[in-house]
């Protein structure tokens, strides 16, 4: 029994216990209570932001549900998969590099092992538009819910000439 209490301890350090990020963390914008607890903390839905870091001028925005609770307060609850996404434009639009259609942009445990959210970019190359995509997936298996948001490249401000996201897909 104690074998097995250092190897999920270990696991967890080693495995769970770091974020699989290919972005930043993001940055939360704000978090509203949605089920009351009496002595532990209240299920919510939390709202963060964050930048794509590959192509500049882009952020999305993602709500999250959090569970509260004993288990979510010591992060052993396994979180559901509904999320919401929004990507805009906020700038003028660079790519900093190649990408592979559905490339991670942020990625995000969601229990304490096996289940993870992620963010993925692609291009629509008809229409010179950034299309990006979160779900969530386990090891066994995935879920269905899933949420997609696109970003058009156009021209900011004074600025005449438009990258095409085609020149930056690998492919």
């Amino acid at each position: 029994m104690r074998a097995l209490i250092a190897f999920l301890i270990a696991a967890f350090v080693t495995i769970g216990g770091l974020p699989a990020l290919a972005a930043d963390e993001p940055d939360i914008i704000f978090k509203k209570s949605t089920v009351f607890k009496w002595l532990t903390p209240n299920d919510k839905l939390a709202t963060y932001g964050l930048d794509d870091p590959q192509v500049e001028g882009v952020a999305c925005h993602f709500t999250v549900p959090e569970r509260g609770g004993f288990k979510g307060w010591i992060g052993v609850a396994e979180e559901v998969s509904d999320i919401s996404l929004a990507c805009r434009q906020i700038g003028p639009i660079k790519f900093k590099a190649r990408f592979e259609q559905g490339e991670d942009v942020f990625r995000q445990r969601r229990s304490l092992f096996f289940k993870k959210m992620q963010i993925v970019r692609g291009c629509d190359t008809k229409r010179n538009v950034l299309v990006y995509m979160v779900y969530s997936d386990r090891i066994i298996e995935g879920s269905p819910k899933n949420s997609t948001s696109s970003v058009p490249v156009m021209p900011w401000g004074g600025q005449g000439e438009v990258q095409k996201c085609a020149d930056w897909v690998e492919k």
